[in-house]
């Protein structure tokens, strides 16, 4: 089995490879391009785009990816994504424990393990579970139109449904195919590995979950609540494990393995840590709010972040994050032409642009042809954030573009 390790939008890495192989691999595009070495026979040019972890392609081949941000910084994002509300409020006392590792998938299972310990630490979850079963006693209450239906009113046996205490509960089941599932992933620690497999045990009262079906619902509340942190992460990895992929004509390819996509990533950091921090400002962001180009309703526009008033009705600022570094050629004209279209529907004075990385915090674009009779014109404003710096530095860095968009608020609409 071999093994290829790259780095997310990286250059592109010459691999010996089979034709087999890099077909296959190049149909489960989770690379942004997998083509023939046009130098070497038998190799392949492999390019990462904006995916990072690793997978097992048919084949046997193991690609790793690994992300151009800090692991921690990586755990410190997904946080966010996870649950916002929560990462707000307890991102000052640190962030997803990680571990030494500094590689995703080794420092997922180690994380997820972690998690599911300090949730199980005063032993496993129990619950009332509805259970409807045939038997020979009567238990609970007998279900009167399957007893008739399947045995014409006769007894025994007695169709009856009760609620059980049982640690098969939706918790316990989410926790358990984390755990398998991350037994799965190529390249587990050994101690990483073990300390899974005792988690498994402990977990062996909750039933299996069957691939294909969707998750069992749960709801945060002061019984579950020390679960709540372990569940959010073993649903990201039930989530991001074994991908399916689909190439034309074909049918869903399923592989081992556990992808981040960077720019979902990152988009859910700016715009979950956004919505808390213009809380503090009395306002209010809808994310993803759809909206229309055109009167005929035909061209979508869809906003990462549209911040309204305090009474929740007029937007007030329009956000996009983009996973970018700025050009050293300039800006992204593309992006400013998106961002120009969003604060035109909308009716706003500005639109804002968040990216990943820039030379500068702040950079503002006044729109020719846009000036009222004030003077003033449309602007679009790009901001950057630097996520190798620490995390409280990266708030810190949020609650600045709060506060502009908030003082953006207060200006008449266009």
């Amino acid at each position: 089995m071999s093994e290829v390790r790259l780095r997310e939008h990286g250059p592109a890495e010459s691999v010996p490879l089979s034709a087999e192989e890099g077909r296959a691999l190049a149909g489960l595009r989770i690379l942004h391009s997998v083509t023939p070495d046009p130098g070497r026979s038998g190799h392949w040019l492999l390019r990462a785009g904006s995916k990072v972890g690793a997978v097992r392609a048919p084949g046997g081949t193991v690609v790793r990816i690994r992300p151009k941000t800090p692991i921690t910084r990586l755990f410190f994002l997904l946080g966010f994504s996870l649950d916002p509300a929560r990462a707000w409020r307890d991102s000052r006392d640190g962030t997803i424990d990680t571990g030494a590792y500094d590689d995703v998938v080794p420092a997922l299972a180690h994380a997820v393990e972690r998690q599911i310990e300090r949730a199980l630490r005063q032993g496993v979850l129990q619950g009332y579970r509805e259970v409807e079963e045939t038997a020979l006693v009567v238990r609970g209450r007998i279900r009167e139109a399957e007893q008739i239906r399947r045995h014409f009113g006769r007894t025994p046996p007695v169709e009856i449904a009760y609620d059980a205490y049982t640690a098969d509960t939706a918790e316990n089941r989410i926790l358990r195919a984390a755990v398998e599932r991350l037994l799965r992933l190529p390249g587990l620690p050994g101690d990483v590995r073990r300390r899974l497999a005792h988690q498994r045990v402990r977990l062996a009262d909750a039933s299996p979950l069957v691939r294909g079906q969707q998750l069992p619902r749960w709801q945060p509340s002061r019984l579950n609540a020390r679960c709540v942190p372990a569940l959010r992460l073993a649903e990201a990895v039930l989530r991001g494990s074994s991908p399916e992929h689909r190439p034309p004509g074909a049918e869903p390819l399923t592989v081992d393995g556990f992808l981040f996509d960077m720019n979902r990533l990152f988009e859910d950091f700016v715009t979950g840590a956004l919505r808390e921090a213009l809380r503090e400002h009395g306002l209010t962001a809808r994310l993803q709010d759809p909206h229309h180009l055109d009167t005929a309703r035909l061209v979508r526009l869809r906003p990462d972040l549209v911040v309204r008033g305090p009474d929740g009705r007029l937007p007030v600022a329009v956000v996009d994050a983009k996973y970018k570094v700025e050009r050293a050629d300039g800006p992204h004209n593309a992006d400013l032409y998106q961002a120009l279209a969003y604060a035109t529907v909308l009716g706003l004075r500005e639109a804002h642009l968040v990216y990943a990385a820039g030379r500068q915090p702040e950079r503002r674009h006044e729109v020719r042809g846009t000036a009222g009779a004030d003077g003033r014109g449309l602007r679009l404003v790009q901001h950057s954030l630097d996520l190798t710096r620490e995390p409280a530095d990266l708030l810190a860095s949020v609650r600045r573009i709060a506060a502009r968009l908030a003082e953006g608020a207060t200006e008449p609409r266009s």
